[in-house]
C-alpha cells in the first residue's frame, strides 16, 4: 500500500513480445523472491553453506539477481559517531505544503559538515552512492537494512516515518501510524506511455488463464533459477476470491498495443488480530511484473494504485510479507521442509545427500507409516464449520498476529478441495471435535530437468490440537501427504510449530520470511507468536 499523494513511474514506451517473462516482488526491480519464500530450499547445512560460498565467489555488479522483494536503492553514510543518520525530505512541493514525488533526499550532517555545497551536489553526490550501493542486492537482515535508503518505502507509513534508526530499536505504542484520510484520490496512477490498467475479472476463463501464464512463467525462482512457484488456476480462485473480495482488488497491467498481461498486484480483506485490537485490513499478495519493466519502476505503481483502491473501500492497514528486509518487520520466521519423497528431491537437486549417507539410507530415514495413527482422524466435511471456526478462533487468541474468521471464511479456507486445500479433523468417541489439520498444495516447476517437470510440495497451514499431542497430529499431516504424492511437506517456523520440526525431521531452510504491517505500529513478536499464514 502507499501514499495517495505519490507520483506514478516516469513517462517511458516498451513494447514486449509474448516470450519475455519474468516476475517481481518489491520496488528494486530485479527478479525477487515471493512473500513465501524461496520455492526451492534444502534439507541440511551443508548445502546451505555451499551456497553461501557460491555467492561470495560472484563478482558484486549491477543488474545481479535476487531472489526476494526488496527496495534495492539504498545508501551508505559513514557516521562519526553513534548517532542515528536523520533523513530530511526536500523537495519545492514539500516546501510549499504540496505533494511531493519520490523526493529528494540529504543526510542533514552531510550538509552541516560541508555547508558551503550546495545542497544540488549534495543530492547528486547521494544518487551516486545509490547507484553503488543498488549493486549489493537487497538486505537479508536488520543491521543492513538499518544502514540503507529505500526510494519507495521511505515514503510510506512505516517505522521510518517514525524516525526509528536502527529497526531493532523497540516499539513500543500501537496503533496507525497516519490516520485514515478523508480524501482519496478518485484516479488511477499514471502508467508509462504504452501501457494501460485493467481489472481481472478470474471468472472468465481466458482472463483466468492469462494470469495463470503471467505466475506460471515469471512468478518467483529459486536463488539458482531451478524451480518455480505454479500457481493452478484452481488454486488461484481460492486465494484471490475468500469472502468479501472485490474485483477492483484484482489490479493487472497490459501493454496497450497487444493486451498483453504484465503485471498484477491482489489484495483480499481479513480481520486481523494484532495483540489487543482487531483490524479490518487487506492482505497483498501476487505482485508480479514483466521482466522488461523492472527499470521502469512499474512496482511501486502497482502498490500505489492498490493502496489507492483498498483506501476507497475504507481500509487504511494491510499485512504482507517478504523475503528480505524492509522497514520494518514485525516479525520474522523460516521455513522448514520434510522429506517425503527424497530420491526424487536428490535428482532434481532441491536437497542433497548428508555426508556419510547413502540414497538407500536416506530413504530409510525419511519412511512414513501407511496408516495414521490418530483415532477419528477424518476429512472436515460442511457440518464441521461452526466446530472449526470454534477451534481456530479460540486457539488462535494465544498470538499477537492472527486472523479472526467468520463461518464464511472458515468454509471457504478449509472445506477439503482436491489439490488446492486438505484438512482433516478429530473427532472423538462422543462426536466432539477437538482438533484438525490442514495443508494447501503449491507445486513448483522444475527447471532444466531431463525427467522430473514438477515438484509436488504441500504447506502446512492451520494445526489446532487441544487432544492430540501435536506431534501426533503433525505425523499424520506427513503421512497422509505422503500417501496423496507429496514429493516435499513444508512448514514454518511460526506457532508451535518449532515443538515438531527437529522431531518429525523437518530440515530448516535457508532464508527467512518477514511479516509486515502496513500504516500500524506495533512492538515486534517472536515467530511462535505469529499465528498468520499466508499463501
Amino acid at each position: 500500500m502507499a501514499e495517495d499523494s505519490e507520483s506514478a513511474a516516469s513517462q517511458q514506451s516498451l513494447e514486449l513480445d509474448d516470450q519475455d517473462t519474468c516476475g517481481i516482488d518489491g520496488d528494486n526491480e530485479e527478479e525477487t523472491e515471493h512473500a513465501k519464500g524461496s520455492p526451492g530450499g534444502d534439507l541440511g547445512a551443508k548445502k546451505k553453506k555451499k551456497k553461501q560460498k557460491r555467492k561470495k565467489e560472484k563478482p558484486n555488479s549491477g543488474g545481479t539477481k535476487s531472489d526476494s522483494a526488496s527496495d534495492s536503492q539504498e545508501i551508505k553514510i559513514q557516521q562519526s559517531s553513534k548517532h542515528n543518520t536523520i533523513w530530511q525530505q526536500i523537495s519545492a512541493g514539500a516546501a510549499m505544503g504540496g505533494d511531493t514525488v519520490e523526493g529528494e533526499w540529504i543526510d542533514l550532517r552531510m550538509y552541516h559538515k560541508n555547508p558551503t555545497i550546495p545542497i544540488q551536489k549534495l543530492q547528486d553526490i547521494q544518487r551516486a552512492m545509490e547507484l553503488l550501493s543498488a549493486c549489493q542486492g537487497p538486505a537479508r537482515n536488520i543491521d543492513e537494512a538499518s544502514k540503507r535508503r529505500y526510494q519507495f518505502w521511505d515514503t510510506q507509513p512505516n517505522a521510518l516515518k517514525l524516525n526509528i534508526f536502527p529497526f531493532s530499536l523497540f516499539i513500543t505504542s500501537h496503533g496507525a501510524i497516519e490516520p485514515d484520510k478523508d480524501k482519496i484520490r478518485q484516479e488511477p496512477y499514471s502508467l508509462p506511455q504504452g501501457f494501460m490498467w485493467d481489472t481481472l475479472d478470474l471468472s472468465n476463463a481466458e482472463v483466468l488463464k492469462e494470469l495463470y501464464t503471467l505466475l506460471n512463467e515469471n512468478y518467483v525462482e529459486d536463488d539458482d533459477n531451478m524451480f518455480r512457484f505454479d500457481y493452478s488456476p484452481e488454486f488461484l480462485l481460492w486465494a484471490l476470491r475468500p469472502p468479501g473480495w472485490l474485483l477492483q482488488w484484482h489490479c493487472g497491467v497490459r501493454v496497450s498495443s497487444n493486451k498483453k498481461l504484465v503485471g498484477f498486484i491482489s489484495a483480499i480483506p481479513a480481520n486481523i488480530r494484532i495483540y489487543d485490537s482487531v483490524k479490518r485490513m487487506v492482505e497483498i499478495n501476487f505482485l508480479c511484473v514483466h521482466k522488461k519493466l523492472r527499470s521502469k519502476r512499474v512496482a511501486p505503481v502497482l502498490i500505489r494504485e492498490i493502496t489507492r483502491r483498498v483506501n476507497l473501500e475504507g481500509i487504511f492497514q494491510a499485512v504482507y510479507t517478504a523475503g528480505v528486509v524492509l522497514p520494518k518487520p514485525v516479525a520474522t520466521c523460516r521455513y522448514w521442509h520434510r522429506s517425503l519423497n527424497p530420491r526424487k528431491l536428490v535428482e532434481v537437486k532441491f536437497s542433497h545427500l548428508s555426508r556419510n549417507m547413502t540414497l538407500q539410507r536416506t530413504m530409510k530415514l525419511y519412511r512414513l507409516p501407511d496408516v495414521t495413527k490418530t483415532s477419528g482422524l477424518r476429512p472436515m466435511e460442511p457440518k464441521d464449520i461452526k466446530a472449526v471456526r470454534e477451534l481456530i478462533n479460540n486457539y488462535l487468541k494465544r498470538f499477537h498476529l492472527a486472523p479472526v474468521m467468520d463461518e464464511e471464511e472458515v468454509a471457504h479456507w478449509f472445506l477439503p478441495r482436491e489439490h488446492i486445500i486438505d484438512t482433516f479433523v478429530v473427532e472423538n468417541s462422543s462426536g466432539k471435535l477437538t482438533d484438525f489439520l490442514s495443508f494447501y498444495t503449491l507445486p513448483s516447476t522444475v527447471m532444466h530437468h531431463p525427467a522430473h517437470k514438477s515438484l509436488k510440495a504441500a504447506y502446512s497451514f492451520y494445526n489446532i490440537h487441544t487432544e492430540t499431542p501435536l506431534l501426533d497430529l503433525m505425523n499424520d499431516a506427513l503421512i497422509i501427504a505422503k500417501l496423496k504424492g507429496f514429493d516435499v511437506f513444508n512448514a514454518l517456523d511460526l506457532m508451535e510449530n518449532k515443538t515438531f520440526l527437529e522431531k518429525l525431521k523437518f530440515g530448516i531452510g535457508d532464508g527467512n520470511l518477514q511479516y509486515y504491517l502496513y500504516n500500524w505500529r506495533c512492538p515486534g513478536t517472536d515467530s511462535e507468536k505469529v499465528g498468520l499464514v499466508l499463501q
